[in-house]
């Protein structure tokens, strides 16, 4: 009896010896301040097997003092068998408020969500699929999730709200990327930022300020439907450049929805060329001259509006020749009976009838709202073996959003980027594009990069892509094959030799 019981006591000790080595093993792939879950996955891209390995989950942001500040979650894939100086970016969505699931499920992580070809989607429950378009190849991939969104959250006893604004938000993503460098020990690796919407604000920002706080300079940023200058896109009363900004995607979705006269229907480059002319031309020296418009002025400029908008003429002068966007999505297809997005205008839904003035919801969002959310759930519970009670929010409660950084003036983070650019001849920019987003339209983007006023040396920096769908203009598979061709050849372009 007594030699069982030692060989019992014995079989206890070696047991738990092994799990304390099992243990040990895996601590030592995490670095201190970091605490995740480890789990391997394999992709196939361009034929070729791609083996890596995955950390999700939060990293500790401290003060100066040391002090525990906030908890930030997020998700890093790692090329196995690579080293250090691989390029590594750091990728987020924007908002504000919005958790990086749409970049992270949709485009640039190892799975994406199943949809159909044109970005419509399947009908639940919703599955997820090998990401063949991933940038994995090419870079590790950091999603990031700010405070109050996805799982991240502020520490017990600190309020959220002192990371809900636009400094606070840059300066707290900043902290993470400057220790997540540290702890990871990727400070050897070219560096590049990829933001989506108002993570376009958030990246243009970081550059500047990592440039001169942290000495951290990028090797490339990812501007994917850019937000620069507010003033380009906020419209009220008395500030009329976004409503002739607006004009040539009016153009495009009318094309894409059949609504323009033959003469425009034909080729979508041609109507939006000479779109963009009348917006800028005629259209914008309308706009400026406001009730000193004479009314034949009126009558011609109307005319020219419902030629390029495919909207009725009268409706045109009823609205003074300024045809608020929102208003746009229910009277371009009022007659049909349907509204169309404001994400992506391919997109179109049925109010609960068509006298209204708005529309009732944004069915290019609802179209993907459920698929992403179920997606990265699932993602996350069974490929990345993440064990969290509470809820992943896709959107976090981050409002007031804090502008006082900019109080009575437009927020405009052209500037920043500028500075950062000129500042960093090696940094090169990728803006994206879709002819369908109303969001942040696309010829709203090229004039603010116009307006950066940039030397032609840095000038030269920036590539200004466009695809044929709308904000997440990857859910379109033929936009994400070219995104994906766009994006290899950039990075290539980026990490050349000088």
């Amino acid at each position: 009896m007594k030699n069982i019981v030692t060989a019992f006591l014995l079989l206890v000790c070696f047991f738990a010896a092994a799990q304390k080595n099992d243990n040990t093993n895996v601590k030592e792939l995490v670095p201190a301040g970091v605490h995740v879950t480890v789990a391997k996955g394999s992709v196939t891209v361009n034929n070729t097997v791609l083996n890596y390995t995955a950390h999700s989950g939060y990293l500790d942001l401290k003060n100066d003092t040391g002090k525990l500040m906030a908890k930030i979650f997020f998700t890093y894939y790692k090329k196995d068998n690579s080293t250090g100086k691989r390029p590594i970016t750091f990728a987020f969505n924007g908002g504000p408020g919005s958790s990086s699931v749409w970049l992270h499920m949709g485009g640039l992580g190892p799975k994406r969500v199943a949809l159909k070809d044109d970005g419509t989607a399947t009908a639940p429950p919703y599955t997820v699929i090998n990401n063949e378009y991933t940038w994995l190849d090419k870079t590790d991939i950091v999603f990031i999730d700010p405070v109050s969104t996805g799982f991240s959250e502020a520490a017990s006893g600190e309020k959220a709200d002192q990371f809900h604004g636009y400094v606070e938000d840059i300066s707290s993503v900043a902290a993470f990327i400057r220790d997540f460098l540290s702890r990871y020990e990727r400070w050897g690796s070219p560096k590049f930022l990829a933001g989506e919407s108002y993570g376009t604000t958030r990246a243009a920002g970081l550059s500047q300020y990592l440039q001169d706080n942290f000495r951290i300079y990028f090797n490339g940023i990812f501007l994917i439907s850019p937000v620069l200058n507010f003033g380009s896109s906020d419209y009220y009363q008395g500030h009329d450049l976004p409503r002739a900004l607006y004009l040539p995607s009016y153009t495009a979705a009318a094309w894409y929805h059949k609504k323009l006269l033959p003469a425009l229907q034909g080729d979508l480059q041609k109507a939006l060329k000479e779109a963009e002319a009348f917006a800028m031309g005629e259209y914008a020296t309308a706009l400026l001259k406001g009730s000193l418009l004479t009314e034949a002025e009126k009558e011609n400029i109307a005319a020219k509006m419902s030629y390029y908008t495919g909207l009725d003429k009268n409706y045109c002068l009823q609205a003074n020749l300024r045809v608020d966007e929102n208003r746009f999505y229910k009277e371009l297809r009022r007659r049909d009976g349907l509204t169309i997005g404001r994400l992506d205008a391919r997109f179109t839904g049925r109010d609960i009838d068509d006298a209204g003035e708005y529309v009732s919801y944004d069915p290019s969002f609802t179209n993907i709202d459920g698929p992403f959310t179920s997606a990265i759930n699932d993602y996350f519970q069974k490929d990345l073996k993440l064990a969290e009670e509470k809820a992943y929010n896709i959107f976090g409660n981050v409002y007031p959003w804090n502008y006082s950084n900019v109080q009575n003036r437009f927020l405009n983070v052209a500037e920043s980027l500028r500075d950062a650019m000129t500042k960093n001849p090696a940094l090169k920019v990728y803006v994206g594009s879709g002819y369908f987003d109303f969001a942040t339209p696309y010829f709203i983007a090229g004039f603010d990069l116009a307006h950066m006023f940039l030397r032609p040396e840095v000038q030269a920096n920036i590539k200004h892509y466009f695809y044929h769908a709308g904000h997440m203009y990857y859910i379109n598979k033929p936009d994400l094959v070219q995104f994906k061709k766009d994006t290899d050849a950039f990075f290539d372009w980026a990490l050349a030799a000088p």
